[in-house]
């Protein structure tokens, strides 16, 4: 009591004792408000409205750090993709050089051979013109000695007059063939010219063609290299959140497996077999990985993912063992009335009352997959209603086992209740 006297002795100066009067039609009372009571008031209404602040500063931090990480997440994809498409089409104007430079190339090989063909054909008719020249010589040789044998022994002019005529012919002869040596002389010249330059091309395609090879072996590694990095993110999501990657795949596979399309053969010089041979394993590599890929964004896009509170919300329990009880989802507490979506495609199978959820919703997906939302005030779909990510299905509220308006989010995965903050944050790391 002491103690208190002092007290509101030291606080009389700043909190007056105040009188709060009570009437009644027979009696009047009045309530004695001492500056301790007074100061005790105002202080638990000081502390009331700072706990308001910090809850709305909390509730609005987190409200824009979800749309942050939601808007940051979706730059790498659109980055990823974008930087594949590049590489795929340098890729294919890469090819289509190599095809045209192997065009020329096997065009200048063409050119060589026929030149080098002529040059033979050159070369023997040369020798054959050699070969006669020389006979011819030799016969007019025959015929000089002879005239001059016969000119010591005082021939006849009947004699003299064929030999003469003799000569002549034989001369003419050497005057016909010393121009066709020199026709096939320069001839020859020519076709050495020619095969020289026809070399030069092709020395010129073939270093040209080395140079688009080993640039469409850089963008093969290129690509090899990003679609090993941009497979391993996905492949851990679905071990991460208890799922088969292989079953996923073959499973995908099974609904998505048309195929169509004129098959050409493909064409490849006799040089080079076993480069080439490298060079597609490569690349059916990289269109094996790219189509596990899609495979993967296939799976993705049928998995229940997304957010189902996407206003302001708090997390109130987690997945797990709670007051000695299994809990198989996550408590996400916010007013009642706040717009609950679905996280994925699927098919509602059941809308209604259900004891300990109340208002329940479960929508069955692709996969094995299931998502149930519990405790909601009410319930916007029906049974065989086909519902899309991000479609509203019902509203926040507090029906069935529960101490205030929230929302109960359950995954399940062939049955089995997983925790829903693996998918959560699973689409956040790779998106």
């Amino acid at each position: 009591m002491r103690i208190t006297q002092s007290l509101n002795s030291v606080l009389e100066r700043w909190l007056p004792e105040q009188r709060l009067f009570l009437k009644s039609d027979r009696s009047t009372r009045f309530l004695r408000l001492r500056p301790a009571t007074q100061l005790l008031a105002l202080g638990g209404v000081a502390t009331v409205f700072g706990w308001s602040i910090v809850a709305s500063s909390i509730l609005v931090i987190d409200s824009f750090g979800a749309n942050a990480s939601r808007d940051g997440a979706r730059g790498p994809q659109a980055t990823l993709e974008a930087r594949l498409s590049d590489l795929s089409v340098e890729r294919d104007s890469r090819a289509a050089e190599a095809v045209a430079a192997q065009n020329r190339f096997s065009v200048a090989l063409d050119q060589v051979s026929r030149m080098q063909s002529q040059l033979l054909e050159s070369e023997a008719r040369r020798r054959e013109l050699e070969t006669s020249i020389g006979a011819v010589q030799t016969s007019l040789q025959e015929a000089v000695s002879s005239h001059h044998a016969a000119e010591g022994a005082s021939m006849t002019a009947e004699d003299a007059a064929g030999s003469a005529a003799r000569t002549a012919e034989l001369q003419a002869a050497l005057d016909i063939l010393s121009r066709e040596l020199k026709s096939a002389s320069d001839e020859r010249g020519r076709a050495v010219q020619d095969a020289e330059d026809a070399r030069r091309v092709a020395e010129a395609v073939t270093l040209e063609r080395d140079q688009i090879v080993a640039r469409n072996d850089e963008i093969l590694s290129q690509l090899e290299d990003a679609v090993t990095v941009s497979i391993k993110p996905l492949d851990d999501m679905f071990r991460s959140v208890g799922m088969n990657p292989d079953d996923i795949l073959r499973t995908v596979r099974r609904g998505y497996s048309g195929a169509g399309g004129p098959l050409n053969p493909i064409g490849y010089s006799s040089s080079g077999n076993a480069e080439i041979s490298q060079r597609e394993a490569k690349a059916n590599e990289i269109l094996i990985t790219l189509d596990q890929m899609n495979s993967y964004r296939i799976a993705v896009e049928k998995m229940p993912l997304a957010m189902p509170v996407k206003s302001a919300f708090r997390y109130t329990s987690g997945y797990g063992r709670r007051w000695g009880r299994a809990h198989e989802g996550i408590d996400m507490a916010g007013p009642t009335g706040t717009p609950i979506f679905a996280t994925g495609d699927g098919v509602v199978i059941f809308a209604g009352w259900q004891r300990g959820y109340g208002n329940l919703i479960k929508i069955q997906h692709e996969l094995g997959t299931e998502t149930r939302f519990g405790h909601l005030s009410k319930i916007r779909v029906k049974v065989g209603q086909k519902v899309s990510r991000g479609a509203r299905i019902g509203d926040m509220g507090n029906t069935g086992r529960s101490t205030g308006s929230h929302l109960h989010y359950e995954v399940r995965v062939n049955g089995r209740a997983v925790d829903p903050m693996s998918f959560i944050k699973a689409a956040q790391n790779v998106f």
